[in-house]
């Protein structure tokens, strides 16, 4: 059964991916060169300038707080799709062989969402984004400790759970935000 939620949830993702093959087009996949600690810097510069402005509530660069929830998405994205080509060494990979992992990789993070949507009666649609920015943050910083850490946990999910709820989170402020790319 289609949700709202799914249907919204595939528009975002859509835009997403638009914008990631265009970009490939554009750069090829200079991220190659990244080590995921990178990657995951990268993504903490767009949440916390996210929070930086709701904080201030006024910017100076004019790019909106949608494209970083974009940026996020895709950077996450990125960052598992480096997790699952570690052991390519190629620089370049075209998008026609990284489209299939990203789209396995959404339909994987989609299908959490929908568990836990089931789950929590959808209570993401009455937290405020600024919420939602916080717990990226935070997963964030898990992150980052799980990567000190040389990737061990002892009882926590990891760095692939903690990438994936941040593409869930970023989804959900898109939507909230009323996102139409």
């Amino acid at each position: 059964m289609k949700t709202k939620t799914s249907s919204e949830y595939t528009e975002v993702i859509s835009r997403c991916k638009e914008l990631f093959r265009k970009k490939t087009i554009d750069y090829g996949t200079a991220w190659r060169i990244l080590r995921l600690s990178s990657i995951t810097d990268q993504i903490f510069i767009k949440a916390q300038r996210i929070r930086s402005i709701q904080e201030k509530g006024n910017q100076k660069v004019e790019d909106p707080i949608v494209d970083e929830f974009v940026g996020i998405i895709n950077y996450c994205l990125i960052a598992l799709l480096q997790i699952s080509f570690r052991e390519d060494d190629r620089m370049e990979i075209p998008f026609e062989e990284l489209e299939p992992s990203y789209d396995q990789w959404v339909q994987d993070t989609k299908g959490l969402l929908e568990n836990k949507n089931h789950d929590y009666g959808e209570a993401w649609r009455e937290m405020r984004v600024s919420s939602m920015t916080d717990i990226i943050l935070m997963k964030l910083l898990r992150v980052k400790q799980i990567e000190d850490n040389e990737g061990q946990t002892l009882v926590s999910e990891g760095i692939e759970a903690n990438y994936q709820d941040m593409i869930n989170y970023s989804v959900f402020c898109l939507i909230k935000l009323g996102y139409h790319g």
